[in-house]
């Protein structure tokens, strides 16, 4: 069973298991990154990457690429 959400402004399906932020940054392989992440247009800190994720939410990451 999946459960959709927009991600970065596009729907994309992720499995029920994924129940949180921090669980949704391991599925997409970004758990190492430094990221900001925006969920519901509330800017998460990293100690609340433990809110639930629900059917609908809308999520944005942003992640820095460094180069020069």
């Amino acid at each position: 069973m999946t459960k959709k959400i927009e991600l970065n402004g596009n729907t994309q399906e992720i499995p029920k298991a994924v129940e949180n932020v921090q669980q949704l940054l391991v599925h997409l392989n970004l758990e190492e990154r430094i990221l900001i992440v925006e969920l519901n247009k509330n800017i998460l800190e990293k100690d609340a990457y433990d809110k639930p994720i629900m059917d609908r939410d809308q999520i944005e990451i942003i992640h820095f690429v460094g180069g020069g």
